[in-house]
């Protein structure tokens, strides 16, 4: 299947965003929608060695009970992951979408969705998993590792859905923000909505005619587009723009190649997706 949208849904209050969001990316785009739900290694039945050197008796019958403890778990968390797939597809039959596949995977995450991702234009996935609830300062443990690999654009889901009109891209001028201004201008998805592009920092020549280009790109695709420079710290003044201007979407790049330099000086890219309560699209 290409042009199609993956959809990761685990079971968290998450889920139900993330087909949300997806309906509303496949109905702007006419894409499919594969919805993918993992199970890791240690969800499914792994031959667990409890053996040692296995005697007979109670010992022998421990072990017996123990496997069958352990097969019965597996079973049960497959079962789970085919109901949280149907839920998924209800989502998307009620929104009116009739390309919908769904998939029940085992292995990393990171790994399978390299293998699924080559037909996709796009990933969502939730800010936080299952224990969204009892993490609420924490981003979900897989999305970083996502987010990294992946090579296509990845939507992070906001808690809750609401249609998007108004999309503001953080820009500094690096090639994650050229792409993601290409990008843009050439999807679907974005026509008919309105653009804010905002660097924060020093009005530079350099900058002003990055932001200048990037204007005129969008508008040569007929979006209606604004750009400003704002003084200030990026993760401060973005995110308080987003809240006090009631923007739908963040567009920003991703993460940089160093993930020492990121666990040294801190990411702003991470603290974007934890403060924002809008859905963050982030192009590497």
């Amino acid at each position: 299947m290409s042009d199609k949208i993956i959809a990761l849904v685990d079971g968290s209050a998450y889920s139900a965003s993330v087909c949300e969001h997806a309906a509303w990316v496949a109905e702007r785009s006419g894409w499919a929608v594969e919805v993918l739900h993992i199970l890791g290694r240690r969800e499914t039945a792994e031959k667990a060695d409890y053996s040692g050197s296995i005697a007979l008796g109670a010992r022998t019958a421990l072990l017996e009970e123990l496997a069958e403890l352990d097969a019965q778990r597996a079973r049960l968390v497959t079962h789970r992951g085919r109901a949280i797939l149907e839920d998924a597809r209800a989502i998307l039959d009620r929104a009116g979408i009739n390309e919908i596949n769904t998939r029940l995977r085992q292995g990393d995450i990171v790994d399978t969705v390299a293998e699924q991702e080559a037909g996709a234009e796009m990933i969502l996935i939730g800010k936080r998993g299952e224990a969204a609830d009892f993490a609420k300062g924490h981003l979900g443990s897989n999305l970083e590792r996502i987010v990294r690999a992946s090579r296509k654009p990845v939507v992070i889901a906001a808690r809750a859905f609401r249609p998007i009109a108004k999309v503001l891209v953080a820009f500094d001028g690096g090639a994650s923000a050229h792409k993601a201004i290409a990008h843009i201008a050439q999807s679907p998805v974005f026509q008919g909505l309105a653009v804010h592009v905002v660097t924060v920092g020093d009005a530079s020549a350099e900058m002003t005619q990055a932001l200048h280009t990037a204007r005129a790109t969008l508008e040569g695709a007929g979006l209606a587009t604004e750009t400003s420079t704002l003084p200030g710290q990026p993760e401060a003044t973005i995110g308080k723009l987003v809240e006090d201007a009631s923007y739908d979407m963040l567009v920003m790049g991703a993460y940089g190649h160093s993930r020492i330099r990121s666990l040294i000086i801190g990411s702003t890219t991470t603290a974007m997706i934890r403060t924002c309560k809008v859905p963050v699209m982030l192009m590497r």
